[in-house]
């Protein structure tokens, strides 16, 4: 399951974990014009991490869902 809000400077995806036991905590991904964070409270810490993705990293990960084993460099279109 997940969710889409859209907030004055984000777009708010939340990914609930429906798979089988043990579940891991949201996810949650806040997308900005410049980049995106990804958090996910860590109930061993107790304190939430955060990764910062800018825009070119968000951009190469959305392509390698689609693709196959192997290193990639993506190209500038001029």
């Amino acid at each position: 399951m997940f969710t889409i809000e859209h907030e004055f400077d984000a777009t708010v995806v939340t990914l609930v974990d429906e798979g089988e036991a043990p579940l891991r905590e949201d996810l949650t991904i806040n997308l900005f014009d410049d980049g995106a964070t990804v958090e996910q409270f860590d109930p061993r810490s107790g304190e939430t991490v955060c990764v910062n993705l800018s825009a070119h990293q968000l951009r190469d990960l959305a392509m390698a869902l689609d693709l196959p084993e192997g290193t990639y460099r993506r190209r500038s279109v001029k």
